[in-house]
């Protein structure tokens, strides 16, 4: 087994709890899916959002979702003038047998226009 990243990433409409909970775990759902993933194959999984974001930490989405024995960390994404909005974005590490070409990338909605060169 190889230990490779996957990037992802999710603009949520608002700064609500919920809706941050229900976005994230829509992305770690389909990071998963998309790379034929189980939680066993996750080593550890970093997390940034933007400083406009405040609601919650969205490592509690993985936690609810049953990311329970896996190291995770949240962080503020830099405050860059211009940079897109309400921004959630996901590092995982993970052990695959995948080649890092076939690893695939998700980014979801708007966020996909911020990784044109690796966004599936």
């Amino acid at each position: 087994m190889a230990v490779r990243a996957v990037r992802g990433a999710v603009q949520l409409e608002r700064d609500e709890a919920g809706h941050m909970d229900e976005q994230v775990s829509e992305l770690l759902t389909a990071i998963l899916e998309r790379n034929a993933l189980t939680t066993d194959d996750l080593i550890s999984i970093w997390f940034t959002a933007t400083p406009d974001l405040h609601s919650d930490f969205p490592a509690a989405a993985a936690r609810k979702l049953g990311i329970v024995d896996v190291p995770l960390i949240c962080a503020q994404e830099l405050d860059i003038d211009g940079a897109m909005p309400r921004v959630v974005r996901v590092l995982a590490h993970i052990e695959s047998d995948r080649p890092r070409a076939d690893v695939v990338h998700v980014y979801l909605g708007a966020a996909g226009a911020l990784r044109k060169d690796i966004a599936q």
